[in-house]
């Protein structure tokens, strides 16, 4: 049933995935982590929900306009069952916002592919990595992947080396100027004093490390699977897909340096660990067992909600 429903890219799938997952994402607020809000508050939040809604329609835009996976919609539901497993993603604002303009980055990134606009590109990718970083400052990492993505589409080209140093200009110069005007310039400074905000109690939370290592263990797998089926049919994304796994390793080592309390970075690697795992029931051939994995997809990160809910 529920392949039959995300095996095609529908309207009603974003309805349902989206109609889902907002109310999750205000049962998160009020009821799990008992989050009250007054109305300009309420009104932020909603601004969030928004961009958060948005990112699923852009996952599926990735996934369909660079034919890293097929033209289903199983990438937006994984996506949209992982904020469930990390429902404490749903109150970071932050995160949810990062998130959004690094998927804006990705996309560009993996369009470069077509080896057309090169130096518009990484100039684009730069700029959203950029205005990412000013949600979370070790979101910069993910500059690594624009420069990865040079070394493999165009290296001989001096000038798309420093196409980015252009990018990074231009965010840190807008900014500055904006806080001249409201008379804080000395933010900026403050927002980039790297530090490493390693919290190892939430290691030792059997919950916490139990989701994260279940996820990464997972993830990896799914990605193993998908490598060595792109070898052995000799499609030419494998390319797209090695940098699609240097962003999961960004990812979660931002997530180790950024574990303070109300940070949650961990949704910066949802995208990579979606396409994975789309690959992954693709290959899937019988419909009975891909529909079992299909449930439970849906039925654990449900039962991971409410099970949080009830233990509260």
């Amino acid at each position: 049933m529920i392949s039959s429903i995300f095996e095609k890219t529908k309207p009603i799938n974003y309805v349902i995935v989206f109609g889902f997952l907002a109310v999750f994402y205000w049962l998160a607020h009020f009821l799990l982590f008992s989050r009250g809000h007054d109305p300009e508050e309420l009104i932020w939040q909603l601004f969030v929900l928004g961009a958060l809604l948005f990112s699923l329609f852009v996952v599926n835009f990735i996934c369909h306009r660079n034919k890293i996976t097929g033209t289903n919609s199983y990438a937006l539901l994984f996506y949209a069952m992982l904020m469930l497993v990390f429902p404490e993603t749903m109150t970071d604002s932050s995160a949810i916002l990062c998130s959004f303009f690094l998927l804006l980055a990705t996309r560009r990134i993996i369009s470069l592919k077509s080896l057309r606009n090169i130096k518009l590109k990484i100039f684009d990718a730069t700029i959203w990595i950029m205005t990412s970083s000013l949600f979370y400052n070790w979101a910069i990492l993910y500059l690594l992947l624009v420069l990865a993505a040079i070394y493999i589409y165009e290296p001989k080209n001096i000038r798309n080396w420093l196409v980015p140093f252009a990018g990074i200009f231009t965010v840190f110069a807008i900014a500055y100027c904006v806080l001249i005007l409201i008379e804080k310039p000395h933010l900026l400074g403050e927002h980039y004093k790297f530090s490493v905000n390693f919290n190892s109690q939430y290691f030792f939370d059997w919950n916490n490390s139990t989701r994260l290592i279940i996820y990464i263990l997972a993830t990896s797998l799914a990605a193993l699977l998908a490598f060595i089926k792109l070898g052995k049919s000799g499609l030419g994304k494998i390319i797209t897909m090695r940098l699609i796994a240097l962003s999961f390793g960004i990812g979660i080592v931002l997530k180790i340096l950024t574990t303070s309390e109300n940070t949650y970075p961990v949704i910066l690697t949802f995208f990579p660990a979606v396409v994975f795992m789309t690959n992954y029931l693709e290959s899937v051939k019988r419909p009975n067992i891909k529909e079992v994995i299909l449930m439970l997809t849906v039925f654990i990160p449900i039962m991971v909600f409410f099970i949080g809910l009830i233990l509260k």
